[in-house]
């Protein structure tokens, strides 16, 4: 049995709460990522549930988030793979903080931070967050039979896929907490033109020229694209060869984004491949009315009333004029209350203190 500061790890336990966690949070990407807002953003759902979070990672802009809104978050120099300096230094530091649980990543996470906490009997989760993330290989197979993490994935279709991506995991260590958001209070009065708006990242398979290319013919509507890219040029150039610039705008990026989508009517997402878009759960949770590709998970979190704005995977630029048609012709009351259903989605599917609640009570469960 180990210790912290020569008490016994039964003895200092008793003199917490029953039902607190001490969560390790150790994320070892070196850029913002989907993970990382996800790392944040339960943790401090945790924090409101009366856990306690602890964040080792490298330092950044991340690193200054955790310190400022979890309190907690210690620069960590990973080092190469089964660095025995580095799985020493968590051991003392997951020892010292009386850690319940770890919470990682995928890559270094685990061959430090987890090998560690394996070492010490600490239960390891491990966020997956698309089917492929993880490469099929020998040595992983082997790190996995030995640490045992559980694998916790953001909807369905993920944990499917990473299932199938790696045969030897069991199906009874992959878990599925849908990610979560916060549901506006109302959602903003249709407009005229229509405002239309897009918030993916501008790179090849998000597809915006599929949309751009919709708009050729659309009246009554201007499209806002926001975000950065490698394409931002090229897109920019296309609009204007197809004569719709004058209905598109550009706005690059933006730190408020939800600003952006409450001032919007309809969210499109044209993209080819995605695990559970995060800007289609923002959109919705701001009452903004989804046309959308059915790919990835986007099913899971689409409301039934709306079906007729969830294309087919393949749908291309006539398939979204028509929808987008269709939309822009609404009376406003139709669209308003098309709006609400999606805002009423997110309060019944993918809200953030269910899914935070849902996280809870597994890691409240898992095997010890």
């Amino acid at each position: 049995m180990w210790q912290m500061s020569g008490v016994p790890w039964h003895e200092a336990r008793c003199a917490e709460p029953e039902d607190m966690v001490r969560i390790a949070w150790v994320n070892a990407t070196k850029k913002w990522g989907g993970v990382k807002t996800w790392f944040l953003t339960f943790a401090r759902e945790m924090r409101e549930l009366g856990h306690e979070n602890f964040v080792w990672a490298r330092p950044g802009v991340f690193l200054d988030r955790c310190r400022e809104e979890l309190g907690h978050g210690k620069a960590v120099s990973f080092g190469p793979d089964f660095n025995p300096v580095s799985i020493g230094r968590f051991m003392a530091a997951f020892a010292r903080a009386r850690i319940d649980v770890l919470v990682i990543n995928v890559g270094k996470d685990l061959t430090t931070a987890g090998v560690a906490a394996r070492l010490l009997g600490i239960p390891v989760v491990q966020r997956i967050g698309l089917p492929g993330d993880i490469a099929l290989k020998e040595r992983t197979r082997r790190v996995h039979q030995w640490i045992r993490p559980h694998f916790l994935c953001p909807c369905r279709f993920i944990a499917d896929g990473f299932l199938r991506n790696l045969p030897y995991v069991r199906p009874e260590d992959v878990h599925v907490v849908l990610n979560g958001k916060i549901p506006a209070r109302s959602c903003t009065r249709p407009g005229t033109p229509r405002e239309l708006v897009m918030t993916a990242q501008l790179i090849k398979t998000k597809r915006h020229e599929v949309v751009l290319e919709a708009m050729q013919g659309l009246e009554n509507c201007r499209l806002n694209i926001v975000g950065t890219g490698d394409r931002d040029e090229e897109l920019a150039a296309l609009s204007r060869e197809l004569g719709v610039d004058d209905r598109v705008v550009f706005s690059g990026f933006s730190k408020d984004v939800e600003s952006v989508l409450a001032r919007s009517d309809v969210f499109v997402l044209s993209s080819t491949s995605e695990g559970l878009p995060n800007t289609l759960l923002e959109a919705m949770a701001c009452g903004v009315l989804p046309v959308s590709r059915d790919v990835g998970g986007v099913r899971e979190v689409w409301p039934d009333e709306l079906d007729e704005f969830l294309l087919p995977g393949n749908a291309g630029p006539a398939e979204f004029r028509d929808a987008l048609r269709t939309v822009v012709a609404l009376p406003d009351e139709t669209l308003q209350a098309h709006k609400e259903q999606a805002r009423t989605a997110c309060a019944e599917r993918f809200h953030l203190k269910k899914q935070a609640r849902r996280f809870e009570a597994w890691l409240e469960n898992l095997p010890r």
